[in-house]
């Protein structure tokens, strides 16, 4: 290839047409295809096939080199380096924006459809304690009435009472109805049991209607939860060519404009040994966070032990040990907060409004974060309020939640197999977070329930 050809395409001096039309295409990549509910696990099993968004192409260091030897094949690679570092880093925020949106949309999604659900149990509850109240009261009317009929030795309506015919409290009040002998006192029961049987139904349709949408809703928490991960999935494919690109193009740019003698194999040895330090340092960081972590579980287990036992009766092992019962405790670190209702929280640019369904675990920055069963990974991206986050499914309806994961901090993506106890990612303090620490939470048909009694109940002390 001519390094003086006059056309871009042919000399690869600045973002070619075909790199420029790739770049375009990729902005629509998080917004294509339909995600239905009946194609939800097709459009899942693609999020991963699908081809980097901006596949450009870029100078070797032997292009560099020979760059340098002329002074407008310089500037011409000066012009294509900088439009490539300018675009990666427009791909990166584009679709880091668009995860960011639909992941928000899923937390809000999600909340709603439990919301829904919380309000169709409720009613349900309320109908049964109606019906129980009218089968009461149906009951009692039935004795007081068959009393009233055996002091006037009315056999036949004793018979009514006593034969079991009725089949239900509605039935029995229909036939009580049409008794002529009932003193005013029992007519107030009376009226008592149907206002409760006419409760209950209207209860009973109200809990059916709110079903139904709460139906609707986790099939929209759902499609939502694949758009979402489609968008991250998106995203961290950008990051990652910018991560992977980035340097090395601003290596090679510094090498191009350097007036010095710096060679250029001098500036390709910088970003090997940045990169090797970089790595270095992240090794050490986190296997400092897992000591630290390691001996502030074992304080914590010295005071349960020193108190009695604490920690809500269970002696499961520590964060992540395997216990019988195939289960782990996803973290170290004391619990610093319980399930249940709280507080706004605000952090980072998100808050937090609808309760706490979960339980934190204050296990220190970028300690280690365990899968805290078998399964497979179905989530892994920004959530907004969430921050960086991990959803696990163990099978049989229960799935684990993974939240404020550390930035860089996931060592699983979409569609992993992960063991139990195996570390998935690193805390940190993204999302609606006012300190590292993991928010962990346990699904059961798709609601967020009480992981403390669930994690006890399979021998993991918290």
């Amino acid at each position: 290839m001519s390094e003086l050809s006059g056309s871009p395409e042919d000399c690869g001096c600045a973002p070619t047409p075909r790199e420029l039309a790739a770049f375009d295409r990729g902005r629509s990549v998080t917004r294509r295809g339909a995600i239905g509910l009946g194609v939800v696990g097709i459009a899942a099993a693609g999020l991963l096939a699908s081809a980097p968004a901006f596949a450009a192409t870029y100078p070797s260091w032997d292009d560099v080199e020979k760059a340098k030897a002329n002074q407008s094949a310089k500037a011409r690679q000066v012009t294509r380096i900088e439009g490539l570092i300018a675009s990666l880093a427009n791909d990166v925020a584009v679709k880091q924006a668009e995860a960011e949106r639909l992941g928000a949309e899923y937390i809000a999604a999600q909340e709603a459809f439990e919301e829904a659900a919380d309000r169709a149990a409720s009613l349900q509850e309320q109908a049964d304690a109606e019906a129980a109240r009218a089968a009461a009261a149906a009951d009692k009317l039935g004795r007081l009435a068959a009393q009233q009929y055996r002091m006037g030795g009315d056999d036949t309506s004793l018979e009514l009472f006593f034969s079991g015919s009725a089949a239900s409290a509605d039935d029995l009040l229909a036939r009580l109805g049409t008794m002529d002998k009932l003193l005013d006192a029992n007519r107030s029961v009376y009226a008592d049991a149907v206002s409760a049987r006419d409760n209950a139904q209207n209860l009973s349709n109200q809990a059916e209607v709110a079903r139904t949408e709460r139906d609707r809703l986790q099939q929209e928490a759902e499609a939502k939860m694949i758009r979402a991960q489609e968008a991250a999935t998106a995203a961290q494919a950008a990051l990652d060519a910018q991560s992977e690109h980035l340097e090395v193009l601003e290596a090679q740019l510094a090498a191009l404009k350097d007036t010095t003698a710096a060679t250029v194999a001098d500036y390709r040895a910088g970003v090997v040994a940045r990169r090797k330090a970089r790595e270095a340092r992240l090794r050490r960081e986190r296997e400092e966070a897992a000591r630290r972590a390691r001996e502030e579980e074992e304080r914590r287990k010295r005071e349960e032990a020193a108190n009695g036992g604490g920690g809500g009766g269970s002696s499961g092992g520590g964060g992540g040990e395997v216990q019988p019962s195939g289960w782990v405790r996803p973290a170290y670190g004391y619990i610093s907060a319980w399930f249940g209702s709280r507080g706004t929280i605000c952090s980072n640019g998100y808050c937090t409004s609808s309760g706490h369904r979960g339980i934190d675990f204050a296990g220190g920055c970028s300690s280690p974060i365990f899968a805290a069963a078998s399964g497979r990974v179905i989530f892994a991206g920004f959530s907004g309020a969430w921050g960086n986050y991990i959803k696990v499914d163990h099978g049989g309806g229960i799935v684990t939640g993974y939240a404020h994961i550390k930035p860089g901090g996931y060592n699983v993506g979409w569609g992993d197999t992960v063991r139990a106890g195996q570390t998935i990612a690193y805390v940190g303090n993204t999302g609606a977070s006012t300190g590292c620490h993991l928010h962990f939470e346990v699904y059961s048909g798709g609601v967020r329930i009480n992981p403390a009694p669930f994690l006890r109940a399979r021998g993991i002390s918290v």
